[in-house]
């Protein structure tokens, strides 16, 4: 029933504490672009929205004004990019002090329906969410 009445996925939505700086991050580590930033005064918070040219899926970072901090929960994982590149995304990533969680390499674990593995590496925005980048096959 859901599949009929859902037409996309819209955002990601990661509560930062400093929305400039996140913002930096997933703009120049990442090569996102903000598309636009909304404002909700009485609410007190701030959401930019960042994504790549087709705006097919975005991350909708959150700021709330008198938040300073998060705690990561257990039940989220990370989001995950393609790159063309692992090693040289790593490379320059390294470069602008971003923390590289997991070096470039294969997957731990194969596919059982294939036995493939995947190429991956894992980094770490400002605010401690996990990144996980994938490398195009």
């Amino acid at each position: 029933m859901w599949a009929l009445l859902l037409t996309a996925f819209s955002t990601r939505c990661p509560r930062v504490a400093d929305l400039d700086r996140s913002v930096g991050f997933y703009r120049d580590a990442l090569g996102m672009r903000e598309f636009r930033r909304e404002t909700f005064s009485e609410g007190r918070f701030t959401l930019a929205f960042m994504g790549y040219h087709n705006r097919s899926a975005m991350i909708e970072l959150t700021c709330n004004w008198d938040q300073t901090s998060y705690r990561h929960g257990t039940g989220y994982g990370h989001v995950a990019l393609e790159v063309a590149d692992l090693g040289a995304a790593c490379e320059r990533l390294t470069g602008m002090g971003v923390k590289i969680l997991r070096l470039p390499g294969p997957m731990t674990f194969a596919v059982d329906e294939t036995g493939a593995r995947e190429n991956i590496a894992f980094i770490e925005d400002p605010d401690g969410y996990r990144i996980e980048l994938i490398e195009a096959a």
